[in-house]
């Protein structure tokens, strides 16, 4: 079946993630489902369905709420149900931990498998898509090859989780991974992990002294001081590494003394937060230098354009978490969560759009994702547009509008939609 691709009216620029998008249409039918994970957890999601759709889209992220994900209305307009799954952590990421959002989108997964859909679709944005990767790799697995604990070493229960196969992948503009993203965006040049302010003057990012020039000016790095800084990176990543082990470490010496005395200082011990706050994360060279990985990017980062004052500010990824989601969401040495890792594991159709001014997203990191994909049906497309579906110039079309239109004939060539 053709789907339909009505065009959306030229956007204006907006500001920040907040993008001009299409009404829901009318004869849109939305519920609201409360479910059970396979390990007691209670999660929500949104359905909405028009008139004769039979192939539903999941939305899901595992740290934002993607209710009202400017995708909803374009997939709606084109024949196919939503569905926009919520996972424990939503908006609050402090201890998310990738191998539990598994359960809670086998939780959604396994809904509309029951409600009787004929094809469920996974559709990942930005994180969203490697939270989508990891679970049709584990979906994938033998039971007894899941994972078991999480790199914290918790234990998880996803051998006896139900883990329905979803018949298709859709990724738009997928970030390699959440601690593979950070590693890209920490500033090295933090000498105390108590202090928002030290610095090692020779990897400052925004010193002029090693290529940082004055915004709007672009800045321009030599590559003897790129290969330092990114070696660097990578070396603070593994620190907060070791540290979040120390931490975690405690906590389990605290459970199991409580388990073998049950006394009550044992058991406040055992429930003592321990926090890693994590400063400086908005500090990727490409930011700031477009002719790194270039694009049709605009100067600045996912947060604005100041990257130089922002990554001393409140904004930034994984600013505050425990030490079991920092080495299960945001440490690139660590986490499960690594979307080149798991991409082999999506064997089911595979569509990845890029977009063409993605801050977060570049070139090569698209092409080496859309390479490794398992599926033998896979398309690789590319639209014009921001990391969160915004117009690149004013007066275009938003990059989720013509996403929409990909996606959507992609769809309607392998599936039933609503005509």
């Amino acid at each position: 079946m053709t789907p339909r691709s009505p065009r959306q009216p030229p956007a204006r620029l907006g500001a920040g993630r907040y993008i001009a998008a299409r009404d829901i249409p009318d004869h849109t039918i939305s519920t609201l489902h409360e479910l059970t994970t396979s390990d007691g957890a209670k999660v929500s999601g949104v359905l909405r369905v028009v008139p004769g759709a039979r192939t539903v889209v999941v939305l899901m992220h595992p740290r934002q709420d993607f209710t009202h994900h400017v995708m909803v209305p374009e997939l709606l307009a084109r024949g196919a149900a939503v569905w926009t799954q919520g996972a424990r952590s939503v908006n609050n990421d402090l201890n998310l931990l990738h191998e539990q959002a598994v359960l809670d989108l086998g939780a959604g997964i396994g809904f509309l498998r029951d409600a009787g859909f004929d094809h469920v679709v996974t559709l990942g944005h930005s994180g969203g898509g490697t939270l989508t990767a990891l679970y049709h790799q584990q979906a994938g697995l033998p039971p007894a090859e899941r994972i078991a604990r999480t790199p914290g070493g918790r234990p998880v229960d996803l051998a006896s989780a139900r883990l329905p196969r979803p018949d298709a992948a859709v990724f738009l503009a997928p970030h390699p991974g959440q601690g593979a993203l950070l590693t890209r965006l920490i500033d090295p040049s933090v000498t105390d992990e108590s202090d928002p302010l030290s610095i090692d003057p020779d990897l400052d990012p925004y010193a002029a002294a090693n290529g940082f020039a004055e915004p709007p000016a672009p800045s321009s790095y030599d590559p003897g001081f790129i290969t330092r800084y990114r070696a660097a990176q990578r070396e603070r990543v593994a620190r907060i590494d070791a540290r979040a082990r120390e931490l975690a470490a405690e906590s389990d010496a605290a459970r199991r003394s409580h388990r073998r005395t049950g006394s009550a200082a044992d058991r406040r011990r055992s429930l003592a937060p321990r926090l890693i706050t994590v400063y400086r994360t908005d500090a990727d060279l490409r930011g700031v230098d477009p002719s790194l990985d270039p694009n049709e990017r605009p100067y600045g980062s996912l947060f604005g354009s100041r990257p130089d004052l922002i990554n001393y500010g409140l904004v930034g990824f994984g600013r505050l978490s425990t030490p079991g989601a920092w080495l299960s969401t945001w440490s690139g040495l660590s986490s499960n969560a690594d979307l080149l890792r798991c991409a082999p594991g999506v064997t089911a159709p595979a569509l990845l759009v890029e977009l063409t001014g993605d801050q977060a997203s570049f070139p090569a990191d698209a092409q080496a994702m859309a390479d490794t994909l398992g599926a033998v049906d896979r398309t690789h497309a590319r639209v014009r547009g921001l990391h969160f579906g915004g117009p690149i110039a004013e007066g275009e079309p938003t990059g989720s509008s013509l996403a929409g239109e990909v996606i959507g004939g992609w769809l309607g060539e392998r599936f039933p939609l609503a005509g």
